[in-house]
């Protein structure tokens, strides 16, 4: 049996990969650039783009179950024909990497322009993912959906600044969720391709407590040896300096409605107990994602410490 893994080259993706190897599982990892990804024993390296459909029965031809990476749309549309045909050529089960909140209940449309940036982005979200799972649960294919909610990698956004410059600058010091580790992400996805006692289910997944950014940034000092400072900034002045770093207005806007949400919560997503439930395991805490990317954020010659 041939398992698919599409976004091979991600952060999920490549653990994905790790494990179905591990499992002594045949794999074909899907990417646009197969340079991207290492080869290895028991691993097929294969180019697909789902905007390219003339890429999809090469990758398709013998796979009975596919990891579904949210990506999957073409021309605006969610699924773009991938799902058909994969179930066409014999592809028996998806499991589908969704987002958390495809499970909130809301009546907001998300070209509502009376709604908040945060509220408008919520629905956009969940609408794109209970889109693409629809479509898969309505293959007549096995399906599951893991739903990771805000993933610990976010806080990659802030490595440049930390290695040259030792320092976080950002509103609301003390918002925060419960960051999820893609490795725990990617031992879940596993768990449902290889095993069936995950049919029909939509696992929503967290870390195992609230970290607030300030605690972000020292467990990512901890993790590299080093003191970094957290420098708080007002709304205002958040605002003005996405704006300068290229962010759009909607979503400097929509992060600062996001973190200000957080500061006395997380209300939007609670911790999950879901990793544990399936693995026997605790979740991963944000201080061991911290030690597993401390690489990314240890200043290097070429940046030169504080600037």
């Amino acid at each position: 049996m041939t398992i698919l893994v599409t976004g091979a080259s991600g952060n999920t993706g490549r653990r994905v990969v790790d494990r179905l190897v591990a499992a002594g599982r045949r794999v074909r990892a899907m990417t646009r650039d197969p340079q991207s990804v290492p080869p290895r024993v028991g691993v097929e390296v294969v180019r697909g783009d789902f905007r390219r459909p003339e890429t999809w029965p090469a990758v398709l031809d013998g796979v009975e179950r596919i990891y579904l990476f949210p990506f999957v749309e073409v021309d605006g549309e969610p699924g773009g024909g991938f799902v058909d045909l994969a179930v066409g050529a014999g592809v028996r089960r998806f499991v589908v990497h969704s987002a958390a909140a495809a499970g909130f209940e809301s009546a907001d449309a998300p070209d509502d322009p009376q709604i908040s940036a945060l509220r408008r982005h919520l629905a956009e979200e969940r609408s794109a993912h209970r889109a693409v799972e629809r479509m898969v649960e309505a293959s007549g294919a096995e399906w599951t959906h893991v739903r990771p909610g805000l993933l610990a990698v976010g806080a990659l956004n802030w490595a440049d600044r930390i290695r040259s410059r030792q320092v976080v600058r950002a509103p609301y010091a003390s918002a925060g969720f419960p960051w999820v580790h893609e490795a725990d992400v990617a031992d879940v996805a596993a768990a449902a391709l290889l095993g069936d006692g995950h049919l029909g289910a939509a696992h929503t997944l967290t870390g195992p407590a609230k970290v607030s950014q300030a605690e972000q940034v020292a467990a990512i000092g901890a993790a590299i040896g080093l003191d970094l400072r957290f420098e708080e900034l007002t709304p205002e002045q958040a605002r003005d300096q996405w704006l300068a770093d290229g962010y759009d207005r909607g979503t400097a806007d929509w992060l600062i409605e996001l973190l200000a949400a957080a500061v006395d919560g997380p209300d939007l997503l609670p911790p999950t107990d879901t990793y544990q439930r399936i693995t026997g395991r605790p979740a991963r805490t944000f201080a061991q994602w911290a030690v597993d990317h401390a690489d990314d954020f240890r200043p290097t010659a070429r940046t030169g410490g504080v600037a």
